[in-house]
């Protein structure tokens, strides 16, 4: 049976987030909240309990997964999770981003025609 992405959107704006900040490698929660700050210029804050809800969320529809691999004992903490994209994680991210950008073409040509 083939993954249908689309059953999965609209994703809220913080979980769209989240797979996004995970696109490009693993990450632990902390780094996660750090990457959606800085990407977004602070547009986007993310809590811790904002963020753990939405990873179980990302973990129980195998969008995300957790990562067994860690870096180097001197580099870690060992209470860390770190989180990957699973390939499903990054169809839904894709999907998403898509059904966005078509809600944005829309509002961009409906404005620009009562602008006239």
């Amino acid at each position: 049976m083939r993954f249908d992405a689309t059953r999965h959107l609209p994703l809220t704006p913080p979980c769209f987030q989240v797979l996004v900040a995970l696109a490009d490698g693993e990450k632990h929660g902390y780094a996660i909240v750090k990457e959606v700050e800085r990407r977004t210029e602070g547009k986007v804050v993310l809590r811790t309990g904002t963020l753990y809800p939405i990873l179980k969320r990302l973990l129980d529809d195998m969008l995300v997964a957790e990562s067994s691999s860690r870096p180097g004992p001197a580099l870690d903490d060992e209470r860390r999770r770190y989180y990957r994209l699973t390939p499903r994680g990054r169809a839904v991210a894709l999907a998403e981003a898509d059904r966005l950008e078509e809600a944005v073409l829309q509002a961009r040509a409906k404005l620009a025609l009562q602008k006239a």
